[in-house]
């Protein structure tokens, strides 16, 4: 455990799982329940929110550093990709979807992305469906904002960007054609 008591230094973007990109801020010792307790202290600026994090903990939380660029290509690489869509009930596509965005994998995100874009010209999404492509594009938007040094907006013009770009070629169905 002692290896990770500096895994991340006060400045470094970090990913919390269920929070997305944060900020360490500080590195504090609390007593809690009269145990010492080494926390980082994370700030999420688009929630304004601070979150205190038990250094024994990270791994177990899956908190990280930013992907690699290996790992950021690879999830603009899926955004290219064919679109998948199970055939399944929306309770349980929405759920997988969910557990996708909540599990902070770069790539996994950019998947659920890419499943629930639609172009302009294409059919509306439903209310949920457009709340989930929005949490799923903020949160990689964010990532790749923080690796790129550029502002979340620009960010996500270059995920949408992508995704306009090659969406078109796998909805063009007989159907839409006709």
């Amino acid at each position: 455990m002692a290896t990770n008591a500096n895994a991340f230094d006060v400045g470094d973007y970090v990913v919390y799982p269920k929070h997305g990109v944060g900020r360490v801020i500080e590195l504090q010792k609390q007593e809690i329940a009269g145990m010492q307790l080494e926390l980082y202290v994370l700030r999420f600026e688009k929630e304004r929110m601070t979150l205190r994090v038990p250094v024994n903990k990270i791994e177990s939380i899956g908190m990280r550093k930013l992907s690699s660029d290996k790992t950021l290509r690879e999830a603009l690489d899926t955004l290219k990709g064919k679109p998948k869509v199970k055939r399944t009930m929306w309770s349980r596509r929405a759920q997988e979807y969910e557990a996708k965005i909540n599990s902070g994998d770069l790539v996994s995100i950019a998947e659920v992305t890419r499943d629930l874009f639609r172009a302009d010209d294409q059919p509306e999404q439903s209310y949920s469906e457009r709340q989930i492509f929005e949490a799923a594009s903020s949160r990689l938007a964010r990532e790749l904002a923080a690796m790129e040094k550029t502002e979340e907006p620009a960010a996500l013009k270059k995920i949408l960007e992508i995704l306009n770009e090659h969406a078109p070629k796998y909805y063009d169905t007989p159907e839409t054609a006709a």
